[in-house]
């Protein structure tokens, strides 16, 4: 039939138009013959769940009076297609044609022709079948020219209508079961329109045998509601062709036109959904897809292999949203092995905060560097539990000591420290949720600062090695309370680190910062994930918001390569190392991403509704202090911060004062101690003498002090060192 000029402006060759709505189809204007067939087909159903084998003893008769139909059939057929078969007179006995479709039909059952579901035929299927019926065909046609009526057969004349014979029958057989599959598959469609699940467009992209396959998956399964518009392929080499009769329309670099096309013909999809795995899709390539996706307002998706290995079996076909990460625009942090496996392997190991995100993470990493043992300190006991039994589970080999114990009590502390004699500690314990520490000031307090105090102190008694403490951006100029606490415990570690200048057997203290870490308990990217699925908006604080991102596995490979290149190469003292994330993101545009990668529209679909700052949060995070020098590090993807610190005296005695204020339950003088702690200005030439005089002790020469060297000597002659610290 042909078009009228408007329904063929916009036609997109081998694309179709959209398909009606669900609830533009109703059950009376459906054709009489189609009702008639889904209520046939839903007697079916209930039959078969009322009685299996009677109903798969009636299908089999159905199956086996419609193939001998069709033998019939084509016998008949093939007579009168080749009158001039003058030699096989038996033709017209119904007799033998009746024998001979027994026999054909018996063949087919001996070779399991029956025990095959014909609703879903392939190739592979109709082989066999033509195979089955050329071999009983020549079976039987073998003895009736052998012992039937040798003297009056003609070869050729048996041979050519054994030929046609055979063709006739396969081709009535297998169009039985064509018919068979497209009622049902009408009816199928037929049915999913008449239901009330929307219709979510998408378009694929991966290669030409992934993409056939999960045309078939999404045909089979009407559940997931998908209507594929068309597949796009790495290099659009196979543009024009089609895929299970859906078209091929170029590379992923078209898809602007692709999508504005698409749109035309009424068929606009809302998500690229793309292969899982492929050699053709590197980071880069994928940073350009989600930008390209996202421009057309399309949420970037993955088929997630429900026979992979984790998945259940209740998953079905799903789609896997793209990890945020991959659309983060900056390369991941690569890792020197070397220096990590030098420093860890056979060496005791203790993480504080083990069950923690960062914590758990340090020991899954740690872990593949056969270190001696490692010993997991939390003061939670499921989450210490969870960790002890993954490691348990995935290092049989390696010795693991759990030990409940919180880094605020002392006593026990130093209990752990004396029982298992680390050589290196990862301090990765703390309270990190800016809102909590601001409302729980006591325990903020001492757990990020008195708490920070005590494991050092018990680095320094015990001798261990070194103590790699884990800080955050936060530290940097803070307002909260939060980013105070942990400014002190790096402020500490600082003055520990460089008080050490002079003993060259002192432990070394290293602190490493960085952004938020996506997916962290706490973190936001849990959150939107929980207010899409109520069905909640968004909540961000302010649209001009902003911080920093970065993954688990980043900042784990940021703690170790820093801390194992820093005790390798002896680096300078009181430095903290930083890594270079990129630029900072809107949380506001990461609200929208989440989103579209739910398959909906931000603003449409899922408000996003602005809730102001929370006490002690920022607009804007930064990396580096006020009074810190930003310098680059031998460290590809870090930098280092030149400190100013706070000499070690006055922070022993702030830190008391901070403990009784704790005991005495004075939030309000608390908090005001802390932050003047963190503003209060040390001289800026602290950090320069103590290292001037490490380097005079090792001096063969005498070079004598100057007068403000000597001062500042003598201010610091109480200061104890590292050992004595505590």
């Amino acid at each position: 039939m042909a078009n009228s000029a408007s329904d063929t402006q916009g036609y997109i060759p081998g694309v179709t138009r959209a398909p009606i709505a669900a609830n533009d189809v109703a059950p009376a204007v459906l054709p009489q013959r189609m009702r008639l067939l889904a209520r046939l087909d839903m007697l079916a159903r209930a039959f078969a769940l009322r009685s299996p084998a009677r109903f798969w003893a009636l299908r089999l008769i159905a199956v086996v009076t419609l193939d001998a139909i069709a033998i019939l059939a084509a016998l008949r057929l093939t007579r009168a297609l080749l009158p001039g078969t003058r030699t096989l007179t038996m033709l017209n006995d119904m007799g033998f044609a009746f024998a001979f479709t027994a026999v054909t039909i018996a063949v087919l059952f001996a070779i399991g022709a029956y025990r095959r579901s014909w609703r879903y035929l392939s190739l592979a299927d109709a082989l066999v079948l033509g195979t089955s019926l050329l071999a009983s065909s020549s079976a039987v046609w073998l003895v009736t020219a052998t012992f039937v009526i040798p003297q009056r057969v003609h070869r050729v004349e048996l041979a050519t209508f054994l030929v046609v014979h055979v063709a006739l029958m396969l081709a009535a057989m297998l169009a039985i079961r064509l018919v068979r599959r497209e009622v049902r598959e009408h009816l199928r469609s037929t049915r999913a329109r008449r239901s009330a699940q929307p219709v979510r467009r998408v378009l694929l992209l991966g290669d030409v045998d992934w993409a056939r396959v999960m045309v078939e998956l999404v045909r089979t399964d009407v559940g997931t509601g998908l209507d594929i518009a068309g597949v796009l392929t790495f290099d659009g080499r196979e543009r024009k062709l089609q895929i299970g009769g859906v078209p091929v329309l170029g590379s992923p670099e078209m898809l602007p036109d692709i999508v504005a096309r698409l749109d035309k013909a009424g068929r606009r999809p809302v998500s690229l959904v793309v292969q899982d795995s492929s050699e053709f899709l590197d980071r880069q390539r994928s940073i350009e897809i989600a930008r390209l996706a996202e421009a057309q307002d399309m949420v970037v998706s993955r088929f997630r292999n429900p026979w992979a290995r984790g998945a259940s079996a209740s998953d079905g076909m799903a789609i896997e949203k793209m990890p945020l990460a991959e659309l983060l625009g900056r390369p991941e942090v690569s890792i020197q092995h070397s220096y990590v496996e030098r420093v860890v392997a056979g060496k005791r190991i203790l993480v504080t905060g083990a069950g923690g995100t960062i914590g758990s993470e340090l020991v899954r990493q740690l872990a593949t560097y056969d270190p001696a043992e490692i010993i997991l300190l939390d003061h939670a006991e499921y989450n210490l539990y969870a960790i002890e039994l993954e490691v348990r589970e995935r290092f049989p080999g390696l010795r693991v000591h759990a030990e409940l114990c919180s880094i605020r009590q002392r006593p026990a502390l130093w209990q752990v420290f004396e029982r298992r004699r680390p050589e290196i500690v990862f301090h990765a314990a703390a309270l990190k949720h800016v809102p909590m520490v601001e409302a729980n000031p006591c325990a903020g307090v001492h757990t990020n600062v008195l708490g920070t105090r005590n494991v050092a102190d018990a680095v320094c008694e015990f001798e261990a090695r070194a103590m790699i403490q884990v800080s955050t951006d936060k530290a940097v100029n803070p307002v909260g309370l939060m980013g105070a606490t942990k400014r002190l415990g790096e402020l500490y570690c600082q003055a520990l680190d460089l008080i050490g200048a002079c003993d060259p057997e002192s432990p070394r203290f290293l602190t490493v910062r960085f952004g938020n870490v996506l997916g962290s308990s706490g973190s936001l990217i849990p959150l939107f994930q929980r207010q899409i699925a109520a069905g909640k908006p968004l909540t961000v604080t302010h649209p001009d918001i902003e911080r920093f991102f970065m993954t688990v596995e980043e900042a784990v490979l940021l703690i170790l390569q820093s801390g194992a290149r820093a005790l390798e190469t002896d680096a300078d003292r009181g430095m903290i190392f930083v890594l270079d994330m990129g630029e900072p993101v809107k949380i506001v545009e990461i609200a929208k991403r989440v989103i579209r990668m739910a398959g909906l529209r931000p603003d449409i679909d899922v408000p996003i509704r602005f809730i102001g700052l929370r006490p002690g949060e920022k607009l804007f995070e930064e990396l580096f202090d006020t009074s810190e020098s930003k310098i680059e590090s031998a460290i590809p993807g870090i930098f280092e911060a030149m400190p100013s610190p706070i000499p070690l005296e006055l922070l022993v005695e702030g830190f008391c004062q901070l403990e009784r204020l704790i005991t005495d339950g004075d939030a309000d003088e608390l908090i005001r101690l802390t932050h003047e702690m963190v503003a209060a200005s040390a001289s800026s030439r602290w950090a320069e003498i103590l290292r001037r005089m490490a380097a005079e002790t090792t001096d063969a020469a005498f070079v004598p002090l100057d007068a403000a060297t000597i001062a500042a000597v003598s201010a610091m002659s109480a200061i104890p060192l590292p050992r004595a610290v505590g």
